[in-house]
């Protein structure tokens, strides 16, 4: 059903939707493989959140600290989030500095593999110096440097629904995986204080920011997400992205929505638009009714796989 209603949300766009169950790492649908397992792409602003995180854990920011953007205009998390403000994340990443921006980005995947056992997954690359044009506070805002794919944004989001823990990304295609299929911790993070200070700045670029075009007020409970639009001059033409998640209380689903192309559409709005239809549709079809119980194994429980395969 998942695959079925990103394939007709996306219609005729040169794009890609990833969809990850967040509270699993599994992998619930792919549309259009060859551009999802390709070397990656720049992540554009979709970086901002995790260079917030990164900010918030160092202590170089609060979620109330003031920031100035332009002559006398001052920004916070909040409002630089939603609308993504790219001379707030300059200074956030100015003041970590190169080493702690590269620090959080390996430590959260960035340039590795996130997925178990997927041979077609590609890791992606991170600089091993500061961008010559705009340097870390381009890298900062823009991304700059940084080649990622759906999957390792996929795996970041599902993080920060979760609360914490990054799961493999695992995708069953036969039967007999999707019957045993069974989580797997890459790594398990102590930022759940920190969390609500993202989520509240991608709750408003979907309520009133650079994302509202996939609010739908008839829908109840929104997404959440974060936008990002650039040129991408490695692999030519402009980028659209947009990544989020639903719902907030039970996280469900994961959505990863990529386009390229040479036209002026292609942006991280309509990117979101085109999320907005995928999960008006998922209501639509009772998807967020009920939590499925099937494959929730939670820290401890018998068949909950560690990354080393072993169970506990």
């Amino acid at each position: 059903m998942v695959r079925q209603i990103a394939l007709d949300a996306l219609g005729r766009e040169k794009g890609s939707v990833v969809a990850v169950d967040p509270s699993s790492g599994r992998i619930l649908a792919i549309v259009n493989q060859k551009m999802a397992f390709s070397s990656g792409f720049e992540p554009c602003s979709t970086i901002k959140p995790f260079i917030a995180l990164a900010g918030l854990s160092e202590g170089v920011i609060s979620r109330d600290t003031m920031i100035e953007v332009k002559r006398r205009r001052y920004m916070d998390l909040t409002e630089a989030m939603a609308h993504s403000n790219n001379n707030y994340f300059e200074e956030v990443g100015t003041r970590l500095g190169f080493d702690r921006v590269i620090k959080y980005d390996s430590m959260f995947g960035l340039g590795q593999r996130v997925g178990y056992d997927i041979p077609e997954e590609q890791p992606g690359s991170l600089p091993s110096h500061p961008p010559l044009f705009g340097g870390v506070a381009r890298m900062s805002s823009f991304g700059s440097g940084i080649r990622i794919t759906p999957f390792q944004l996929a795996s970041l989001v599902s993080m920060l629904a979760n609360g914490g823990t990054q799961y493999y990304l695992q995708y069953p295609r036969t039967a007999e995986e999707r019957e045993n299929f069974t989580p797997r911790i890459r790594r398990q993070f102590d930022i759940q204080p920190l969390i609500p200070d993202i989520r509240e700045g991608m709750l408003a670029a979907v309520l009133y920011g650079t994302a509202k075009r996939s609010y739908d007020p008839y829908d109840g409970e929104q997404e959440l997400g974060k936008t990002g639009t650039c040129n991408d001059e490695g692999v030519g033409g402009r980028l659209g992205w947009f990544v989020s998640y639903a719902d907030q209380a039970n996280p469900r689903i994961v959505v990863v929505v990529l386009l390229h192309g040479g036209a002026r559409i292609i942006t991280g709005p309509h990117a979101s638009e085109i999320a907005g239809r995928i999960y008006h549709n998922l209501y639509q079809r009772n998807y967020f009714v009920a939590k499925n119980t099937t494959n929730t194994s939670s820290p401890g429980s018998p068949n909950y796989a560690t990354s080393n395969g072993t169970t506990q």
